[in-house]
């Protein structure tokens, strides 16, 4: 048996991903709609295609996605196509990370110092200037 695609549910879906209220759907619909008719439409199986048009525009999203989007098959695609040793890392299936912590630590207390060395040469060049401004 085919499982029908329930229209309402998908257009709940996605203005629940685009974090819209039912109030602001109704809003943008025009006068005629509340917030309780937003949730009566959400609960149609399937609603008529003018509506669907209206909807997609204040959405920005095809009316093709609320016709034909199945939750149920979106997740057995993903499932069945994401291997988490495989996908998981970009190129190498399995890195090896050549870092020496050690290593790391000698550069940063480098740079550290060169970092004061360098304050210290700019504070002695200032007081330079600021003794020749003041004879």
């Amino acid at each position: 048996m085919e499982q029908k695609i329930h229209q309402g549910r998908n257009i709940k879906r996605f203005r629940e991903m685009l974090n819209i209220k039912q109030e602001a759907l109704a809003y943008y619909l025009g006068e005629d709609w509340n917030q309780k008719k937003i949730s009566l439409l959400e609960q149609k199986d399937v609603i008529e295609d003018n509506l669907l048009k209206q909807i997609s525009t204040v959405l920005k999203i095809p009316v093709e996605a609320f016709k034909n989007f199945d939750e149920e098959q979106a997740v057995n695609i993903i499932s069945n196509t994401f291997n988490i040793e495989k996908d998981a890392y970009i190129g190498n299936a399995k890195p090896v990370f050549n870092i020496n912590p050690l290593e790391e630590l000698k550069k940063l207390h480098e740079e550290k110092i060169a970092l004061y060395e360098r304050m210290l040469k700019e504070k002695d060049e200032m007081m330079m200037r600021l003794e020749k401004l003041i004879k």
